[in-house]
């Protein structure tokens, strides 16, 4: 379930719970609160950034590997000049030119 962050909406009606904000785990589909639980206040949903943690058997460099990379199908260019770039690993012409 996920966090969500609740404020308070007016300075001079609060409690030492919702005066700083604080977080709740809730269901997506659950209703937000619109006052504190504590005092009534009225208070609001704040957007956060989230955090996603997890496993992997895999660093980002490995992902991006030129190995890696051509075995999934893709190509990979590099710059070489303004607007000229050579292939790197993959299929595809050799090189890519402003000028082709």
């Amino acid at each position: 379930m996920p966090i969500y962050t609740y404020e308070n909406t007016h300075a001079d009606q609060h409690c030492d719970y919702c005066l700083g904000g604080f977080d709740v785990m809730q269901k997506m589909s659950d209703e937000p609160f619109k006052h504190c639980t504590y005092c009534g206040a009225p208070i609001k949903k704040i957007i956060r950034s989230i955090n996603l943690q997890g496993k992997t058997t895999r660093s980002p460099a490995s992902t991006l590997s030129e190995k890696n990379i051509a075995k999934h199908g893709f190509t990979q260019y590099k710059k070489v000049g303004k607007g000229k770039y050579e292939k790197t690993t993959g299929k595809g012409p050799d090189s890519i030119s402003a000028d082709d």
